[in-house]
């Protein structure tokens, strides 16, 4: 790999020294103040970039107010990414392309390089295509113009508060270094470790994975199979019980009033597209396999996605039946309603088993 960003190396390069150049200056005079101090701007600076950067700008999972959208262009200065324009561009590129070369940031150069070295050689050529509501944003373009003098003027103050509660160097060490750091490699596991450790539920093709570990670290970002399998979500973690604080403050900021228009994949409709996508790619792996298992596998495929097809089909069509019937036919409908569900999940339940089975005995490729 030939550098060619040498200003970002510098930057990256200086303040991983500085880390540990302080490091024992910091044991020595480290305090609760201090590691308060860091915890806040790391989450500040961590959930602009989750909530605003990539759900709200990269995928328009969500829409805004200006006010809503002022506070994540100037929050996300604290983590030190660049512009919302410049990063979703290089997003949309990713999953536009993702696991190829034309991936900025793919896996399939290595964990290294997907993590961290892609910032050194990456030598961007802006698609204005990918990203025209963003040039249409006066806001977004704002932040870009004059990205690296917000940056400053909003760490400088955030520095400033912190030498009002403790040490100059305490301020700057966590106020400013090791937040850098922490929110930089948290965001950049999810291009490396989300991509090799992990779990595939929805999208099985790809090398994104889900990872609860990486979710408590990056706000919930660590369902990231579910993210490439559907990215206009605006949840990562679709579970009740999932890590995803992103979706939270999201969520908690709709109630307010203040964001809007939720995307969001339904349990039904995400199956029936699982399913189509899971046929699609299996077919077209087991149409090169001529042996007895393969043939019977087809079948059921066939089988399978058939009987998901017409219940869910139907379930979906009695639902919005049963907002509209009668107290008498309301009852009928619900005795309905209650069994196909119950069939939809023997289906469910029956497509993922073959599903697995086909993944370990046959390569899947993307």
């Amino acid at each position: 790999m030939r550098i060619k960003n040498w200003d970002t190396l510098l930057f990256i390069g200086g303040y991983h020294i500085l880390v540990l150049a302080l490091l024992p200056w910091v044991v020595a005079h480290a305090s609760w103040t201090a590691a308060a101090f860091f915890v806040l701007t790391w989450v500040i600076g961590g959930l602009c970039v989750t909530a605003g950067y990539h759900r709200l700008y990269a995928h328009r999972a969500y829409s805004a107010n200006p006010v809503f959208e002022w506070m994540v262009l100037l929050g996300s200065t604290l983590a030190f990414q660049w512009s919302a324009l410049i990063w979703s561009h290089d997003h949309r590129l990713h999953h536009k392309h993702v696991d190829t070369n034309d991936d900025p940031y793919s896996i399939k150069k290595g964990f290294w390089y997907a993590h961290v070295l892609w910032l050194f050689d990456y030598q961007r050529t802006f698609q204005k295509a990918l990203v025209p509501d963003l040039l249409r944003n006066p806001r977004v373009v704002f932040q870009d113009r004059h990205y690296l003098l917000l940056a400053i003027g909003v760490n400088l103050a955030v520095f400033g508060l912190g030498c009002l509660v403790m040490h100059p160097l305490a301020s700057l060490y966590f106020g400013f270094l090791l937040r850098v750091m922490a929110i930089h490699h948290c965001t950049w596991f999810i291009n490396s470790l989300a991509h090799t450790w992990g779990s595939k539920t929805f999208a099985r093709e790809l090398t994104a994975v889900d990872n609860a570990v990486l979710a408590v670290l990056t706000f919930g970002e660590g369902y990231h199979n579910y993210h490439h399998a559907f990215a206009s979500d605006y949840r990562n973690g679709i579970r009740w019980y999932h890590f995803d604080p992103t979706k939270w403050l999201i969520w908690l900021c709709a109630r307010l009033g203040i964001v809007g228009n939720l995307k969001i994949v339904d349990r039904i409709r995400l199956q029936k597209a699982l399913v189509v996508k899971d046929k699609e790619l299996i077919m077209d792996r087991l149409s090169r396999e001529f042996d007895e298992l393969a043939s019977d596998m087809r079948q059921r495929l066939e089988e399978l996605s058939t009987s998901f097809e017409a219940n869910s089909t139907l379930l979906m069509k009695r639902l919005r039946e049963l907002k509209t019937a009668s107290d008498e036919k309301r009852r009928l409908l619900k005795v309905e309603v209650r069994r196909l569900k119950g069939e939809l999940r023997a289906n469910w339940k029956a497509w993922l088993e073959l599903t697995r089975l086909a993944a370990r005995r046959y390569e899947l490729a993307h």
